[in-house]
């Protein structure tokens, strides 16, 4: 079995404190089912975690961010950029509530007798649209 150390370790996490939080938190993925990078050799998830980080397999930046996500209660949510949309002159922005009669002049008005053929050219002529073909009877 070979062993592994913080001196093995501590070359690629310079600070300790950030290599028990990152060899941690990767242990803990591996017990949730995070794939393995090295050979597991009857070794503890902790351990593992130490190796991979010895041998660079996992890089300590993407533990790093996995690490802070995990940890993160509320996701910041990139707002716009206040120059990024123009903003409308205060006389053409639509106010709110009210239409503009002067655009729309022209009303669409629709018969009853219009609408029912409208509906019954969409009705489906498949049998199977009417519960199989047998008109409706259980048989």
């Amino acid at each position: 079995m070979a062993r592994v150390t913080v001196e093995d370790c501590v070359d690629k996490v310079p600070n300790r404190f950030e290599l028990v939080l990152l060899s941690a938190h990767r242990a803990r993925s591996i017990a949730n089912g995070a794939h393995i990078t090295v050979e597991p050799e009857n070794d503890k998830n902790p351990v593992i975690a130490l190796r991979e980080i010895a041998e660079k397999t996992v890089p300590p930046d993407d533990m790093r961010e996995s690490l802070i996500h995990s940890i993160q209660k509320n996701v910041e949510v990139d707002e716009p950029e206040p120059g990024a949309a123009p903003v409308l002159p205060q006389e053409r922005r639509p106010i709110l509530g009210r239409d503009d009669q002067s655009s729309d002049n022209v009303v669409d008005v629709i018969t009853e007798e219009q609408l029912l053929r409208g509906m019954e050219s969409m009705t489906p002529t498949e049998p199977s649209a009417n519960g199989g073909g047998n008109g409706g009877r259980l048989g």
